[in-house]
């Protein structure tokens, strides 16, 4: 149900502030937002999976956490990623 090592690379790649950036909130919520869409499809298949939804559930809100700090620190970065990522319809 996790994000393959593939995937994650190309996902920091595309989302890296400068080369070797993998702490960035950019980076750290782009991952997240990927891992919650993963889960969000598997419990299209297992709705009763309350374990894994518990874990969802905390991942949803440490992206929202990780957007707030963004915005607090710099809102046009905050804005570029919530565009690019498709969050905040």
């Amino acid at each position: 149900m996790s994000v393959t090592a593939e995937k994650k690379q190309e996902i920091i790649k595309d989302n890296a502030r400068q080369a070797n950036d993998t702490g960035s909130p950019e980076v750290q919520v782009a991952i997240l937002t990927s891992r919650i869409q993963t889960l969000t499809d598997h419990f299209k298949a297992h709705h009763k999976d309350n374990h894994s939804r518990r874990g969802l559930l905390m991942m949803v809100n440490k992206r929202r956490t990780l957007l707030a700090y963004l915005k607090k620190k710099d809102v046009g970065r905050y804005n570029a990623l919530i565009a690019k990522l498709g969050l905040r319809k």
